[in-house]
């Protein structure tokens, strides 16, 4: 179904954000079998996949209406090469914050293939089952937390027209938040989901690390809102579409294709 012609208001924080539906895509940060399946990185590490596995289901629900809707779906995989050329020289920080986590070690994967923690193209960096992409989704791995770091994320999403970013994924402080700090410098306009999305850091506090990412991110590089109220609006912009779409629709009905209303 083409995208709603409509601008899109969601409910949000620190206040609604308006955008132009036929600009905008969903991004998936890291949801793969690593970070939110037990046998994966995490998992094997001891490291709580609770809240992940809790994301999943508003995610899907997220992303099947984004694609009815006509969005753009994004993946993001944090993968390395199997020779780990990527991962940084055996002092870079981004090795040393690895490799305790085993990357690159060969293990079982559920089928009972060999796979290989945080390698490209293996049971361990596949998207989880329940997020499968789907034909015309985009799916780019990544080797640092941000997803803009020495990949096409950048030039893909203007070549697509892409002006608005919504994000789901894991981890909230690390890989989420690092890529929305990076899309806000190249001006794409953020809007994270915050039940999409999960933090094993500090999980259980009082105050975790997902929450102070929440506070932080609404007030200097985003805004912040939830499944539900993406849905509402998706749902009212297809409602609009649709009366749009009959014959004899009223004058107020009948607007004129967005891309004419905001310049392209």
């Amino acid at each position: 179904m083409p995208s709603s012609v409509a601008l899109m208001s969601v409910d949000a924080k620190p206040e609604p954000v308006t955008m132009d539906a036929a600009r905008a895509a969903v991004v998936v940060v890291d949801m793969q079998n690593d970070f939110g399946t037990e046998g994966g990185m995490f998992a094997r590490a001891g490291i709580d996949i609770s809240g992940i596995r809790t994301a999943v289901a508003p995610t899907a629900r997220v992303l099947a209406a984004a694609r009815q809707a006509g969005l753009k779906v994004v993946y993001l995989k944090m993968g390395f090469r199997p020779d780990l050329s990527d991962a940084g020289a055996p002092d870079a920080p981004n090795w040393l914050k690895h490799v305790r986590l085993r990357v690159g070690e060969t293990v079982t994967a559920p089928d009972g293939s060999d796979s290989r923690i945080l390698i490209r193209d293996t049971w361990n960096t596949d998207i989880l089952p329940e997020l499968t992409p789907e034909t015309g989704d985009i799916v780019l791995y990544k080797h640092r937390y941000s997803g803009f770091y020495e990949t096409e994320l950048d030039a893909l999403l203007r070549n697509l027209g892409i002006k608005h970013l919504i994000f789901t994924g894991c981890t909230t402080s690390v890989c989420v938040e690092s890529t929305i700090r990076d899309a806000m410098f190249r001006d794409y306009h953020c809007l994270l989901l915050a039940d999409c999305t999960a933090e094993p850091i500090g999980y259980g506090l009082s105050r975790s690390n997902h929450d102070a990412s929440l506070l932080v991110l609404q007030m200097q590089f985003g805004s912040v809102s939830g499944s539900s109220k993406l849905l509402s609006a998706l749902e009212r912009n297809l409602a609009v579409s649709v009366q749009q779409a009959k014959p004899g629709a009223p004058a107020w009905v009948r607007q004129p294709s967005l891309s004419s209303e905001v310049g392209g």
